[in-house]
């Protein structure tokens, strides 16, 4: 048990420190910095010329990105040696520690292609000491299944005008409208409005009725399915704010409660608690001096019925 509490307290000694130096803004200010010399460096190799002249000093800075990112991701490590499994339920450390650590794999180091894009996964960390970045990215990912929806809407849209279109005008206009995928990219280019004018004389040109195809095109496709987009986004985007604020205070919080000195209340049930711990001892020594046959033990009536030797004659 002392050697377990020992280690306990190792532990918690060892996340204490890595913690503070997490926490501390130079920290934070020091990995930005090597990512961003990543990002430069990657930068750099795509001039041929500039990656055969300074061969050697752009592959000594790779690996010095890579030992500023090992030790990194250590002391982050070492900040969660009290609860490893803390560090897990964060998203954004699982995706550094897969950077990180793929970076040492044999097969991706060979590959050229494979080891440029993991450089390049690198630079993409810096949504992790980027608050707003972070919160942005979060959004785009909540707001995927709403935007499965509006892709769904947008293409049975898009598809129903497209065959109105191919009806109406693809004898008259068959370079934009001759089949059901001219037409459906046809119309996908006007929901940015490009060429509607075009479209629109071209169209009245066949029918005055036409106004009417293009101007309900137009109001669905470029105004209420944009806006609708927008707004899913906003949503998600609103509740990535509500989870960052969230994690803080519950950060927060939990800082509180570690930082907290230890009441008298605190100390009484400590000193409680070794006080039971000394009268278990003292029993489980009470039991191995009883079981100890080389010990001065009583006879076995007595030992099991201690009363009995109290007793008066008369009772026996």
């Amino acid at each position: 048990m002392p050697d377990l509490i020992q280690t306990s307290t190792g532990r918690e000694r060892l996340a204490a420190r890595c913690r503070d130096v997490c926490e501390a803004p130079v920290f934070s200010l020091a990995v930005m910095s090597v990512i961003l010399l990543n990002a430069l460096l990657l930068g750099v190799e795509t001039y041929s010329g500039l990656s055969v002249e300074y061969r050697v000093p752009l592959h000594s800075a790779e690996r010095f990105c890579v030992a500023a990112f090992s030790l990194e991701m250590l002391i982050r490590l070492g900040a969660h040696a009290d609860r490893p499994k803390a560090f897990f339920r964060d998203p954004w450390n699982v995706f550094d520690l897969l950077v990180v650590s793929s970076g040492f794999v044999p097969f991706l180091r060979d590959n050229t292609t494979l080891l440029r894009l993991l450089r390049l996964a690198r630079v993409l960390r810096t949504a992790k000491f980027m608050p707003q970045l972070r919160v942005l990215l979060v959004a785009v990912g909540r707001s995927l299944p709403g935007t499965v929806s509006f892709l769904f809407v947008g293409a049975l849209i898009l598809y129903v005008y497209a065959m109105i279109g191919w009806i109406c005008f693809a004898g008259h206009d068959p370079a934009h409208y001759g089949s059901l995928g001219r037409a459906g990219l046809t119309l996908f280019l006007l929901m940015t409005l490009e060429g509607l004018g075009d479209a629109v004389h071209g169209g009245l040109a066949v029918s005055p009725f036409s106004i009417l195809y293009y101007a309900s095109y137009v109001l669905l496709a470029s105004f209420v399915l944009v806006n609708v987009l927008i707004g899913v986004v906003l949503n998600a985007l609103e509740e990535a704010r509500e989870m960052e604020e969230e994690e803080k205070r519950a950060e927060r919080a939990a800082a509180r409660r570690l930082a907290r000195p230890a009441g008298p209340v605190a100390s009484q049930e400590a000193d409680e608690l070794r006080l039971r711990i000394a009268a278990v001892r003292r029993a489980l020594d009470d039991v191995e001096a009883q079981l100890d046959p080389s010990g001065p033990a009583a006879s076995p009536v007595t030992a099991a019925s201690p009363s009995l030797a109290g007793a008066p004659a008369g009772a026996r």
